[in-house]
C-alpha cells in the first residue's frame, strides 16, 4: 500500500528519543494521509527497547516506513541490555524492522509510484572512513590525534563497535562496496532517492562549528553516487544542521531534528517537523 493514491513521501532523521522533548516530538508525528510514507533517517535512540517503541508506533501511523540507521541504533550503550556489538546488532535492528514490516538497507527497495514517481526508494547504510580530513590532515591518525587535541571526539570511539571488523572504516568499505553493487543493479532507466544517515558528500560538513568532526561524516567514496545512481534528491541526518543544499541540481537534504538545545536555541522546529520529499513543494 501507499504511494499510489496522493500520498506523500516524508522524511525526518535525529529524533533522539531519550530527550522527553524529542519523544513527545514523536507523539504528536501523524500522516496527513492514509497513503503517506515516512522515511527515517536514523538516530531515533540509543536503546534497543526504545528504537522498537518508536519505530512500531511510526509504521502503525504510516502506509510505509524505510529505515536507515544512525551512529546512535549501533552504540552498544552501558544503559542497553542488549550487549551486542557491531554488526549483530545491526542484524537485530534489522530483524526487529522486518518484523514490523519496516524497510532497510537489507530489504528490496521499493518503488514510489506516487506524484514525482517512479522512484526508488533505496535507503543504505554506510558509515564514515574518516576521509572527511581537515586540509593538510595526510592520514586517519593524524586527523584523529588533532582531534583529540582540539577536545571535538564522537562518542561513537568509546559505544560504536565494529565487530568483527578489526575498524571502523573497514566496516564502512564493506558497506561502501556491497551497497555499490546493489545500486549498479537497479534499472538505470529509474531514478532513485538516495537515503543516508551520514551525508554523501563533503560539502555539507563545510558549516561545521568544530570542523574536526567531519571525520566521523561520511566518505569519499560516494562522492560522486547521487550522479551515478541518478538521485532525484538525497536525503540525511546526522549534522542537526536542517537545510537544502545543491549539487551536480540535485537536492541534498538534511531532516534532523537534534537534540532539544539546538533546536530551541534555533527556534527552528516548526510545529510539524516532517520535511515532504515528493511531492516537490512549490517554492
Amino acid at each position: 500500500m501507499g504511494g499510489t493514491h496522493g500520498g506523500e513521501l516524508l522524511a525526518i532523521s535525529d529524533l533522539h528519543v531519550a530527550y522527553s522533548e524529542n519523544r513527545a516530538i514523536v507523539e504528536r508525528l501523524r500522516p496527513g494521509s492514509d497513503d503517506d510514507w515516512l522515511i527515517v533517517a536514523g538516530d531515533v535512540g540509543e536503546v534497543f527497547s526504545e528504537i522498537e517503541e518508536v519505530l512500531g508506533l511510526l509504521s502503525e501511523r504510516f502506509a510505509k516506513v524505510i529505515w536507515s540507521p544512525g551512529n546512535h541504533e549501533l552504540w552498544t550503550h552501558p544503559k542497553d541490555p542488549l550487549e551486542a556489538r557491531g554488526v549483530a546488532r545491526y542484524d537485530a535492528l534489522v530483524e526487529m524492522c522486518r518484523a514490523k514490516g519496516i524497510v532497510t538497507p537489507e530489504d528490496p527497495y521499493p518503488l514510489w509510484e506516487g506524484v514525482g514517481g517512479p522512484l526508488v526508494i533505496a535507503p543504505l547504510f554506510l558509515l564514515y572512513d574518516y576521509t572527511f580530513r581537515l586540509d593538510g590532515m595526510a592520514t586517519k591518525e593524524a586527523a584523529l590525534a588533532h582531534a583529540h587535541e582540539v577536545g571535538v571526539v564522537c562518542t561513537d570511539e568509546h559505544f560504536l563497535h565494529p565487530d568483527p571488523y578489526p575498524t571502523r572504516d573497514a566496516w564502512c568499505r564493506a558497506r561502501v562496496a556491497e551497497t555499490e553493487a546493489r545500486l549498479a543493479a537497479v534499472d538505470p532507466g529509474l531514478r532513485t532517492v538516495l537515503i543516508n544517515h551520514w551525508p554523501l558528500t563533503r560539502l555539507p560538513t563545510r558549516v561545521l562549528r568544530y570542523p574536526d568532526f567531519a571525520l566521523w561524516c561520511g566518505t569519499e567514496l560516494t562522492a560522486d553516487w547521487h550522479v551515478r545512481f541518478r538521485a532525484e534528491t538525497v536525503v540525511y541526518g546526522h549534522l542537526h544542521i536542517p537545510r537544502t543544499t545543491v549539487e551536480d541540481g540535485v537536492k541534498f537534504q538534511e531532516v534532523s531534528v537534534g537534540y532539544p538545545r539546538e533546536w530551541k536555541a534555533h527556534g527552528r522546529l516548526p510545529e510539524d517537523p516532517l520535511r515532504r520529499i515528493l511531492p516537490v513543494p512549490v517554492p
